[in-house]
């Protein structure tokens, strides 16, 4: 089982929250989208679940989620599009967490590998250097990295930004197949449109919880804004909340 529970949580940077007394769950095998305005903890939120940043206050229990079983793509894949590594190698690197850096990768996995590059429509690219890649291309070579993992839970943070409709589409279908296959998926999102064609269920969030449910129910122009309202209304110099002051 790959569900994900948060208790009261808050996270934040130097005692500042980002995102603040959160409590819900991820059930397993969801696909739900983390919607909100700019700078409202979408981004803190999935660093938390990946283990990147220890919670404030409050709980994450991932149950019997060990690290490897969740595979995490952020905003800025730490990858040197520079260093002369080919596209099967990188693609090769999401086996890492599962067979150790020295572990032998060997003809199952480059298999798998290869598998995944067809998957994500890059078939006949393995041994094309990353710095030859376009922006959609390279992030194919990322979802195809994260299908090899073969985590559990995927965690993508604004994974479709500055890619055309095709790719969008393309990466649509693997994150499609990764729901078939009963993974837990939370993206970062911003297209409005798009979470309400494509995800079935959503999270508001603007530091609190707005809404978070189905995404008829939760994707709402009322939730909307009042996630705008809610953000704007923010003190971002505040160290704590209004709640844990009369604690």
């Amino acid at each position: 089982m790959a569900e994900i529970r948060v208790q009261n949580l808050t996270l934040g940077y130097h005692r500042h929250p980002a995102v603040h007394h959160l409590s819900g769950a991820f059930v397993s095998g969801s696909l739900t989208a983390v919607i909100g305005p700019n700078g409202v903890g979408k981004s803190t939120l999935l660093k938390g679940i990946a283990g990147a940043l220890k919670p404030l206050e409050g709980g994450l229990d991932l149950g019997q989620l060990k690290r490897h079983d969740i595979g995490f793509l952020p905003q800025q894949a730490h990858v040197d599009t520079d260093f002369p590594i080919g596209v099967l190698d990188t693609v090769c690197m999401g086996l890492w967490p599962r067979v150790g850096l020295f572990g032998g990768i060997g003809v199952d996995k480059l298999k798998q590998a290869r598998a995944a590059l067809t998957m994500v429509g890059l078939e006949g690219f393995e041994e094309r250097p990353i710095g030859s890649l376009s922006r959609g291309q390279f992030q194919r070579v990322l979802f195809a990295r994260l299908s090899v993992q073969q985590a559990s839970v995927v965690l993508l943070d604004e994974p479709f930004t500055a890619l055309d409709e095709r790719t969008q589409r393309d990466l649509e279908k693997v994150i499609e197949q990764w729901h078939r296959d009963g993974r837990t998926v939370i993206a970062v999102v911003h297209d409005i449109a798009q979470v309400r064609r494509f995800f079935p269920d959503t999270l508001i969030l603007a530091r609190e919880v707005i809404a978070w449910g189905p995404t008829a129910e939760t994707a709402s122009d009322e939730n909307l804004s009042r996630a705008r309202m809610a953000a704007e209304a923010w003190d971002d110099d505040a160290l704590v909340c209004a709640r844990d002051a009369a604690a």
